[in-house]
């Protein structure tokens, strides 16, 4: 089941997973889900598939890129668990400066997918967490971002009692206030653009 996020261009999947005596089996990423009449429909074209494997505590993000092209991602954790936030860094947009949170464990199976544009984190809340995620374009260090986590700004709400363990990138980066100064956000208008231009839709959009 495909269900939007308060933010526009980010869901949340929860597959159906099946189970035996063998064990368990669902499906981690589908092209093309169901949806409902009137639905976009996101056709992310996987460029690169990426792996990471963190300790409790691990704090990565809170991460974008420039749009075009952007990098649009479909996250899933396959061992342990992470709150995987989504961020609306887009300058223009109703909802700038909001955030959502979603738990994904490899026990209930739950993906994210992020459009183009949308800032991505997430805090390990198990011992060790593996989490994989495809993205519709390859590294680009000259076209990625970041905004400081633990911004006030932002003000995301990560589970107390666990310590947060960060990059010296991630803990230098600038606060989303300093970074729409800088004229380094992305405008809500040119991702909507971007993709409209680049990935099929069914029905309105």
């Amino acid at each position: 089941m495909k269900e939007p996020l308060t933010i526009e261009g980010a869901w949340r999947r929860t597959p159906r997973v099946h189970t035996d005596e063998r064990g368990r089996f669902h499906e981690l990423f589908r092209r093309e889900d169901s949806v409902e009449p009137g639905e976009r429909v996101e056709r992310l074209e996987t460029a690169q598939a990426n792996c990471s494997v963190s300790r409790r505590g691990a704090l990565r993000g809170v991460h974008f890129a420039d749009v075009p092209p952007g990098q649009a991602k479909h996250v899933a954790c396959v061992q342990g668990a992470i709150l995987d936030v989504v961020v609306d860094v887009r300058v223009g947009s109703p909802t700038f400066g909001a955030w959502e949170a979603v738990e994904l464990s490899a026990e209930n199976g739950r993906s994210v997918h992020l459009s183009e544009g949308l800032g991505h984190a997430f805090l390990a809340l198990s011992d060790t967490a593996t989490v994989v995620y495809l993205c519709s374009t390859g590294y680009a260090p000259g076209r990625e971002h970041g905004i400081q986590p633990l911004d006030p700004g932002i003000g995301i709400a990560w589970p107390p009692g666990i310590e947060p363990i960060l990059s010296a990138k991630d803990r230098e980066a600038p606060t989303l206030a300093e970074a729409a100064e800088a004229g380094l956000l992305p405008r809500h208008d040119a991702c909507l653009r971007y993709r409209g231009a680049h990935h099929g839709t069914e029905g309105a959009a």
